[in-house]
């Protein structure tokens, strides 16, 4: 660093070099502002929390395929049945803890009293679990 002298003898040129005591001060002013304000930054409230484990639960719902075809006969993963045989069957399955999964597939010429009955058979016997297959439509073809 070049320091200025007090004889008059010597050049009156500027000093070109930056003068970095500003700077060192200005630096440990924001150094004493975050040293103050870090501890306040934080909002965490100290607890003592208790320790348990658990498993995983692996338990996955059952599918059931409920088809009803053009003629209102239900199938019951494959196996044709009458509509008391179906109830009677949703209940035993609504008894069970783990509520399985029902796949409703209805042709689409079919009365639809047949399907509201077969929901209304599922829902008394506490099954919640219904999801209606469809086929996707296709895709439009542009010439």
């Amino acid at each position: 660093m070049a320091f200025a002298s007090f004889d008059s003898k010597s050049n009156n040129a500027p000093v070109s070099e930056i003068n970095m005591v500003p700077l060192i001060d200005v630096m440990l002013v924001l150094l004493v502002i975050f040293i103050v304000t870090a501890p306040l930054l934080s909002h965490s409230v100290k607890l003592d929390l208790p320790k348990a484990s658990a498993q995983v639960m692996s338990a996955q719902a059952e599918k059931i395929n409920l088809s009803i075809d053009a003629n209102g006969v239900r199938y019951w993963n494959g196996a044709a049945l009458s509509r008391e045989e179906a109830a009677a069957r949703f209940m035993t399955e609504g008894q069970k803890t783990t509520q399985p999964e029902i796949h409703l597939r209805a042709d689409k010429t079919v009365p639809y009293g047949a399907v509201a009955e077969t929901l209304a058979d599922a829902s008394k016997a506490g099954l919640s679990k219904i999801g209606f297959v469809t086929l996707p439509d296709a895709p439009a073809v542009t010439p």
